[in-house]
């Protein structure tokens, strides 16, 4: 009697956990956090790559809270969620906080539909290319700068000379190029005319009620708003799980870099979508 009932409890048990494991996976949103100033897409791509592996990700949301930062990191990290959807084939969400501006806006296009929050500031599409000049204090000081150089455009931007007319007119060719690819990319993901966004994507900033009216976002609402968005495009019923990437150690170096980067200390001669 008591040896068939400790049979019994084993094999219940036993279909219990064949049960289980026969359950399908709950679906979850993957969270891809874009904050601070884009310098770099290194992290963003492996946190792609590590939503990709995963089966259980049935959706992405992009949580934007960036000013923009630089064009090569903005534009890489667009092509990659572009690519990742591509794949995955999963649904993108991306989701405005507090800021999603120049850059920050360059990659919430990549997705399938974007919420911002009210207050937001969104839009900002524009580029920027900084140049210091010292040449009139180090004149009054006595200092001069001798510069050897091979090659017309070389040392443009140079803070110990002034700039020419000739060099002003080929920084303003190549930053109208940037410009426009920033344009375009608005347009098709946007589905709006060229013409009419010229109109008003002066490097002006909008609040995300704003953007609404422009049709720079889809809706408006909170991160848990855009949560159960990603969750329902996917054909999630519930709140679904949040899938984050892992956390990864940042030495003190990266970070002291990055913190100056922050603080734009690091902004000069580089062109920028701020």
């Amino acid at each position: 009697g008591f040896i068939a009932f400790i049979l019994l409890i084993y094999t219940l048990s036993f279909l219990s956990i064949k049960t289980q494991k026969a359950l399908p996976v709950k679906g979850g949103v993957g969270i891809l956090e874009v904050k601070d100033v884009l310098v770099d897409s290194k992290e963003y791509r492996k946190n792609l790559d590590y939503f990709r592996k995963r089966k259980d990700v049935k959706a992405l949301l992009l949580y934007i809270n960036s000013p923009g930062g630089g064009v090569v990191a903005s534009q890489e990290i667009y092509y990659s969620i572009i690519k990742f959807k591509e794949e995955k084939k999963v649904p993108v969400v991306a989701y405005i906080s507090a800021v999603g501006a120049s850059g920050g806006y360059y990659v919430a296009i990549s997705a399938d539909k974007i919420m911002a929050a009210p207050g937001a500031i969104t839009g900002s599409i524009g580029v920027i290319a900084e140049f210091p000049s010292f040449y009139e204090l180090l004149d009054k000081i006595g200092i001069k700068f001798r510069v050897f150089k091979k090659g017309k455009f070389k040392d443009v931007g140079s803070p110990f000379r002034d700039i020419s007319e000739e060099e002003k007119k080929y920084l303003e060719d190549l930053l109208d190029d940037v410009y426009r690819q920033f344009l375009k990319e608005v347009a098709i993901r946007r589905n709006l005319d060229t013409l009419n966004l010229k109109e008003w994507a002066e490097g002006k900033i909008f609040t995300g009620r704003q953007a609404k009216k422009l049709c720079l976002v889809d809706t408006l609402g909170s991160y848990e708003d855009a949560l159960l968005l990603a969750g329902k495009l996917a054909g999630i019923k519930e709140r679904p799980n949040e899938i984050k990437p892992p956390v990864r150690k940042k030495g003190l170096l990266y970070m002291l870099f990055e913190e100056l980067i922050n603080l734009s200390f690091f902004k000069l001669k580089y062109i920028m979508f701020f």
